[in-house]
Order: C-alpha cells, then sequence, then structure tokens
C-alpha cells in the first residue's frame, strides 16, 4: 500500500468550492461512487444537492480524498487544515502558481501539505473508474471497469479527449499531474500500477522530472508484467548547445528521450491513436510481444499496402516456412501465392474450417499475426458475411497460443461493441492500419537492461573549450589512440618540428569548436613552404595523416540536463549533420549495447567487408566508446566529441577532438 492509497481509491470524498465541487459531486453520483460525498461550504447550505458542511473540522471523520476548487491562497490554508487533521491527500485545483511566477506560494503550499499526499497545483484531477471515485471538475467519456490501463497525463485537455476514445481500451484511472510540486511522475505512476486491477500505463509528459526514479518504476512495472506506453511531447525544440558541436546537434530534440525510454523499457508512440491502440495490446498481451509477424488479407491491395507500411515502420514480414507453404498451398490450391504478407483470396470466404485452418497453419510459425478486416458498416449493410472470418481469427489465436489482430484499414470500421465483445475475449482489433503497425512496433520494445539507471545529472556550469592538444592527451590518458603531432605557437616554430613526423600531415589551427568551417585544416602537406597563418588561431598542431581509413565516426557523450549523459556515435565526420546516421544512447551502457546500436546504423555495411572491402575493426570503435564513457566520470567534464574516429582494419584513432569542461 503506497502513501497515495487514500488518495487514489478513496471511502470518502470531500469537495470544496462552489461551481467546481457541483461538478465533482455531479460526476461521482453519475458513476455510482459507494461512500459519502461531503461538501464543504462556509456559507451555502446545500451544494450540488448535498447538506453542506461549515468547515473541516465539521466533517464526520477525515476525508480520504478532498477537492479543492477554491482560489490558491485559500488552498494553502485548507491543505494545511487537512493535513493536521490527518486527511488521506487532495487535488489542488487552484492555477496561478509557479507557472504564473509565484513559486514562493507553490512552497508554502508544499509546506502545509507535510507528509499529506496533494496533487497539482494547477491539477485537473483524479478519476477512478474501477471504484466510481471521481475528483474530476468535468465531463469525461469514460465508464465503470472492472480491470483496464491508467492514463496519466502532465495535460488535463489531453486526457480528457483521451476519455473520449470508442476505441474499446478499457481505462481503470485517469489522473493529472498540474505543476507536480510535491508528488512527481514516477511516484503518482508507481501508485497506480500498484494497483493489482490496473493492466497497463500510458503516459503523456512533457518532461521526465527524475530520471533514475522513472527508471527504477520501469523495471518495477515490467516484472510485474505491466507495459508503460509513453508519448512525449516537446521533441522538435532545437538544443540551445547545439552551435557547439555536432554531438549537441545530433542528440538534441527528442532523441536523448526516445534513447532513454527504449533503454527503461519503455514503449514509445508518436500519436494518440498510437498510445490507444499500443494500450490494448499491453492490456490484454502484457508488456512485449515477439517481433515476428505475418499478416492475412483477402485482397493483394492490402497485402501490398500492409508491405508498404510495415517497411516504412521498421517491420519486416518474414517469409513462411517450407511446411506452411506447403499446407497453405493445400489448403488454398495453386492460383494464390504463399507469401507473407498473404493475399488468400476469397476462396474460402464464408468456410468458417477452411478459413480457421489457414489462419491457425500461418499464424502458428509466427509470434503473432494481424489479419486485415474491415466489416461494413451496421447501420447501411448486413456485416454477417464477415463473422465467419472474425471467427476464425479467433479460434487460430486458441488453437496456436499466439495472439492474433484483427486490423481494420480504416478506425471507423469497427464498430466500438465488436470491439468491447472481442476485447473481453481476449482478443484485440486495431483500428487503423497504419496506427495498428507503430502500436505493434511499440508492443516490441525489449525489456530494459536489470538495475540499468541514468548517470546522475548536475548542475551545468561554466564552461571553458580545451584546445585539441589537450583534448587529445586526455584522450591518450584514458586509452585512446591519437596521432602522432608537434605543436607551436605559430607556424615558423611549428615548421622546426616537422622532421619528426612521417609524411604527409595534416596542419590544423587550434582554438576552432568546428575547424573545417572555420578553414582551420589543411591535409595532405609535406611541408609548410607557402602555408599562411589561419586567422584567429590560438595555436598550430601538425599531425601525421591516417592510413588505411575504413571508415569515419563520430563519437560524442555529453551532459544531459535531464538523462544524465548521453553518448552519440554515427557515420560521416564533418558529413554528420548531413547523412543523420547516427544513434543515442543513454550512459551507462555495455559493449554489448553499443555494437547493437552501431550494427542498426544504415552504413554499418560499411564496417563489416561491404561487397569485398576490409572489415574495420568494430570492437576498437566499441573500446574507444567505452573509454570515453570512462573519462565522464570526471564531473568537469561536459562534453567530449571524437570527430572523425577513424576506423582501421586493425583499432581506432582520434583524428579530431573538442572537450568542454568547467571552467577554472
Amino acid at each position: 500500500m503506497t502513501v497515495l492509497h487514500r488518495l487514489l481509491r478513496p471511502r470518502s470524498i470531500a469537495v470544496l468550492g462552489s461551481v467546481w465541487a457541483e461538478n465533482v459531486i455531479i460526476q461521482c453520483q453519475k458513476m455510482g461512487f459507494d461512500g459519502p460525498v461531503w461538501p464543504v461550504h462556509p456559507t451555502k447550505p446545500i451544494v450540488g444537492g448535498l447538506d453542506a458542511y461549515a468547515g473541516l473540522s465539521d466533517l464526520p471523520e477525515p476525508p480520504d480524498a478532498t477537492f479543492i476548487g477554491v482560489n490558491r491562497h485559500i488552498t494553502v490554508d485548507v491543505v494545511r487544515e487537512l493535513s493536521a487533521m490527518g486527511a488521506g491527500g487532495a487535488i489542488c485545483f487552484a492555477s496561478g502558481w509557479t507557472e504564473a511566477g509565484q513559486a514562493g506560494l507553490q512552497a508554502d503550499l508544499v509546506a502545509a501539505a507535510g507528509a499529506m499526499p496533494i496533487l497539482g497545483p494547477n491539477c485537473y484531477g483524479l478519476i477512478n473508474y474501477l471504484d466510481g471515485a471521481l475528483l474530476w471538475p468535468d465531463q469525461h467519456g469514460g465508464r465503470r471497469v472492472a480491470r483496464g490501463v491508467a492514463l496519466l497525463s502532465q495535460s488535463s485537455n489531453i486526457v480528457i479527449n483521451l476519455t473520449m476514445q470508442a476505441r474499446g481500451l478499457p481505462v481503470a484511472y485517469v489522473a493529472c499531474l498540474g505543476n507536480a510540486a510535491q508528488v512527481g511522475l514516477a511516484d503518482l505512476a508507481a501508485a497506480l500500477l500498484a494497483d493489482e486491477r490496473v493492466t497497463a500505463l500510458g503516459l503523456y509528459v512533457e518532461g521526465i522530472d527524475n530520471a533514475a526514479e522513472f527508471a527504477a518504476l520501469a523495471e518495477v512495472s515490467r516484472s510485474a508484467g505491466k507495459a508503460i506506453v509513453c508519448l512525449k511531447s516537446g521533441k522538435t525544440e532545437a538544443s540551445q548547445a547545439a552551435a557547439a558541436s555536432h554531438t549537441a546537434s545530433l542528440a538534441g530534440g527528442g532523441v536523448a528521450s526516445s534513447a532513454f525510454l527504449r533503454q527503461a523499457g519503455v514503449a514509445e508512440v508518436s500519436t494518440l491513436p498510437q498510445l490507444l491502440e499500443a494500450l490494448k495490446i499491453a492490456h490484454v498481451h502484457g508488456p512485449q510481444i515477439g517481433r515476428r509477424l505475418c499478416s492475412l488479407s483477402c485482397s493483394g491491395g492490402e497485402a501490398g499496402l500492409v508491405a508498404d507500411l510495415g517497411a516504412a515502420t521498421g517491420i519486416g514480414f518474414l517469409p513462411p516456412s517450407a511446411q506452411q507453404r506447403q499446407r497453405l498451398g493445400e489448403i488454398l490450391g495453386p492460383i494464390v501465392t504463399i507469401s507473407n504478407p498473404l493475399d488468400y483470396h476469397t476462396f474460402i470466404w464464408g468456410d468458417g474450417p477452411r478459413t480457421t485452418d489457414v489462419f491457425a497453419t500461418m499464424l502458428g510459425g509466427y509470434d503473432a499475426g494481424i489479419f486485415i478486416i474491415d466489416p461494413p458498416r451496421q447501420d447501411r449493410c448486413d456485416p454477417s458475411s464477415f463473422q465467419p472470418a472474425l471467427d476464425a481469427i479467433e479460434a487460430a489465436a486458441a488453437l496456436t497460443g499466439k495472439p492474433a489482430f484483427p486490423v481494420s484499414s480504416l478506425p471507423e470500421n469497427f464498430d466500438e461493441r465488436l470491439v468491447d465483445a472481442m476485447m473481453a475475449r481476449g482478443t484485440v482489433p486495431l483500428l487503423g492500419l497504419d496506427t495498428a503497425l507503430a502500436a505493434l512496433v511499440a508492443a516490441q520494445t525489449p525489456p530494459g537492461r536489470a538495475g540499468w539507471r541514468p548517470i546522475s545529472t548536475r548542475r551545468a556550469p561554466d564552461l571553458m573549450m580545451l584546445d585539441e592538444v589537450a583534448a587529445k592527451a586526455l584522450l591518450a590518458t584514458a586509452g585512446v589512440t591519437v596521432p602522432n603531432g608537434v605543436q607551436a605557437e605559430d607556424l615558423p616554430g611549428l615548421s622546426r618540428q616537422i622532421g619528426r613526423l612521417a609524411l604527409p600531415f595534416a596542419l590544423k589551427g587550434l582554438g576552432f569548436a568546428h575547424k573545417s568551417e572555420n578553414g582551420a585544416v589543411r591535409l595532405g602537406l609535406h611541408s609548410l613552404d607557402g602555408e599562411a597563418a589561419m586567422p584567429g588561431a590560438t595555436g598550430y598542431l601538425a599531425e601525421e595523416m591516417v592510413q588505411g581509413v575504413i571508415a569515419e565516426l563520430l563519437l560524442g557523450l555529453r551532459r544531459d540536463p535531464v538523462y544524465g549523459v548521453t553518448m552519440t556515435m554515427g557515420f560521416g565526420g564533418v558529413t554528420a549533420e548531413l547523412l543523420a546516421d547516427t544513434v543515442t544512447l543513454i550512459c551507462p551502457v555495455v559493449a554489448d549495447e553499443v555494437e547493437t546500436a552501431l550494427r542498426g546504423l544504415r552504413l554499418w555495411p560499411l564496417l563489416d567487408g561491404y561487397r569485398g572491402r576490409l572489415r574495420g575493426d568494430a570492437a576498437a570503435a566499441v573500446a574507444a566508446a567505452l573509454q570515453v564513457q570512462a573519462m565522464m566520470q570526471d564531473v568537469a567534464l561536459e562534453e567530449v566529441e571524437i570527430n572523425p574516429l577513424m576506423v582501421l582494419e586493425h583499432g581506432v584513432v582520434a583524428v579530431d577532438a573538442v572537450i568542454w569542461k568547467e571552467a577554472i
């Protein structure tokens, strides 16, 4: 039992205010809440048709949950009194706190609450559809359920809209965070998931307040067999540090948040319909379905559309086995091409046993299957001819023990009553083909590594950039190979040392974050004769050119204010942003995770012997990434970028490096 138990599952509710309080009373009555609802008002004898109490001290007992619908200043006093009398918790509805520049008033509210939990302030409220308890001052579209998913949102309007869904998703709780002054995202999410009747958690979030706590929550949730599906907004915001490095540009926006969710084992979606459909899958089938999918339809057009949309969402449909092809050919005849996606034509339409045989034979060779079917609208058509196919889908699932998903190409083509009936039997219709495929991808989110927590964040200090010589000295100390080089304050001084280098060499001006963009790199030189000084350079570096390069990688680690330390790897060198072939991870990572990330890049074949080329030393690149990760244990370091990291047949070399650290 959590500290939020009484607030989330109240046996008694108090309401303060006028119009908003009346709405709460109405919603509780409509939903059939069987506990007492006590209006509290200093002057009105009746509120919402119920006898009102003049003050909190007049109540029969401390309420489990209280909806506070009065102004912000009175809210502080009310919360203080509720806490003192041993109330279970409160919803602080009023706005005008930190979001309005009144941080001090919000701090007073938290102090007044003490150990009593409060949601908000600036919080719309809470709905418990399991027990009919609503601390909710508005309409909603939900209904009583015995079990279902919880919806937790940092936007009240978004979650109101979600309650209006007609997709057959059973919703157990709806909760808003508001300003989250006291109860944060992870705390409220954990309390909702602690209810044994909650099957999964859907999140709409604008930010994550504590990444380590959230990662711990995700691990506990998945261990309990409950998936978390997240829609995070605000991804297009450009990183403020984007001009400072390639790493900042490539890991900015929503890249870091997506990496964090993936590593924590949280399914991520990008639209509200995807959120609802993914939650339907999670409600019935738990945190993860397999990756090997088959698709069946009675139309070549649908099969082609599935293949195209699947490719766009990263779903690859593997071909049936020889045994499957033989059996399906026996049932369907020589005209039907046995493939995946499978167009089984209409030869078996209406024949329940043969349709079941086809569906079960195909489904049995995969982890899950989608069955494209759009029942005719019931108000104008007769949908009865589609029933044998619908029955066959459920029968195939029962025979194989594999998830079978009826999928309508258009969301409006599956009647809500039909969805409800099939969901009750454990079959999940998915509405809208593109949305369904995205939801199925989300349902394949791999579990996070046990015990994984992101590195703690820290306050960003004033920064200074090390010149390349100092940066490479740090890399060399950490075990990363750097080119042999010489340095001097000016070109004449550098010229006297060139004889120590193997030719050809590269000439670099020091003091630039982006040397190429500032004309501070000259390659393939054999002497400094005729070379002009570089405006703005604070010194010069000459280095031996690296030979036998198979690929150029970017490797960058930087501190993130939310997720700790990000690691970005990819192809491109100076063209990294142009190619956009990078992947971002959240540290700490292990070697297998880094290698898997590299193998997922589009240009990975260039490292893996593409068309007879030499193979690059991917293991050395992974080792370099882990060596730089170890460097970031020094909290004075803010960012380390190697660009390019030259990959050779044996080994890697950090040809250019930028390091930002705390200013002295």
